[in-house]
């Protein structure tokens, strides 16, 4: 039984999550803002990197639709305890192990077809409904963490008006 497919998910989760190389993934854009940037907002923008990162906790319910009883809802993810950026990316941290080890406890790859609970629609948790092969959710996860370290480095950017390229 071959584990191949799920060490690359794994790879490629840690990659988009807290990898310390390039730009790109959710944690190093993290950690470029300055504490003064958290709650700043563009003119005609809606969300401050802070709201961007506690987003994020969405893994949370992923996680627990994926490999848990399927009970979270949104209203019901644990919130980051406090708004400060270290405790933010604590939690943060905390749902990621979640899913990581959801992930590194599969048995085997053909566990990466097996339809699990995806946490959206408007009978999320419900036996056998909205529900997608394991690999697309978490691939979905990767791109999620993709997505908004590049919002979060745009903010970021504007605010430190490093934003033009030369």
């Amino acid at each position: 039984m071959s584990r191949t497919g799920i060490e690359q998910y794994l790879y490629l989760m840690d990659r988009a999550f807290d990898s310390q190389e390039g730009w790109h993934s959710l944690m190093k854009n993290l950690a470029s803002v300055r504490d003064g940037e958290w709650e700043w907002v563009p003119e005609g923008a809606k969300r401050s990197i802070r709201q961007i990162a506690a987003h994020c906790g969405a893994r949370y319910m992923y996680a627990n639709h994926m490999f848990g009883d399927r009970s979270m809802r949104w209203h019901t993810i644990p919130p980051p305890p406090a708004r400060d950026p270290a405790t933010i990316i604590a939690w943060l941290r905390e749902g990621y192990r979640r899913m990581h080890d959801g992930v590194a406890g599969l048995a085997d790859d053909e566990e990466l077809t097996k339809p699990r609970g995806a946490p959206w629609g408007e009978r999320a948790g419900e036996e056998g409904l909205d529900e997608h092969e394991t690999r697309w959710l978490i691939t979905i996860m990767i791109q999620h963490d993709l997505y908004h370290a590049g919002e979060i480095n745009h903010l970021r950017s504007l605010r430190q008006g490093t934003d033009a390229w030369e």
